[in-house]
């Protein structure tokens, strides 16, 4: 079972609104989640809805202009809860100026420690849903 899934994605824009795309909760719904209830800062759960449905996050850090990460069951659609109890991934993002530009690296790894029903059907659906979401993110700079 393959553990990680990286992708990345150049941006032309400066790192701080790179950043403020990902780490704040009104700027995130305009390419990820639909909506984020909760509080969207480190140590705190939240919750992100999709059309499809929902999905609770915790978030682990936020380092300004650089670094964003959180906690979530993949697949886990209406899990509700304390996500250290159960098999969950870790998505981090991580922002590297270049210039006048940010590549943005995008890894969510855990897979392999997730149920074995669910953790091949959950590695591929997020690497297709990283593929869309990036191509969200993209076209996000663009307006």
């Amino acid at each position: 079972m393959q553990n990680t899934i990286q992708k990345e994605v150049t941006i032309n824009a400066p790192k701080e609104k790179v950043y403020t795309a990902i780490a704040d909760a009104k700027e995130v719904i305009k390419w990820f989640p639909d909506m984020v209830e909760g509080s969207y800062l480190p140590g705190e759960h939240s919750l992100f809805k999709f059309d499809h449905g929902e999905e609770q996050i915790f978030v682990v850090d936020a380092r300004p202009y650089e670094y964003f990460s959180y906690r979530w069951v993949p697949g886990g659609a209406g899990f509700h809860g304390d996500l250290s109890t159960v098999a969950n991934t870790l998505v981090e993002f991580k922002i590297i100026e270049e210039g006048e530009s940010c590549k943005v690296i995008v890894t969510e790894s855990g897979f392999a420690s997730l149920p074995i029903e669910t953790a091949e059907t959950a590695f591929n659906q997020n690497t297709g849903g990283w593929g869309y979401m990036l191509g969200r993110f993209e076209e996000y700079f663009k307006n």
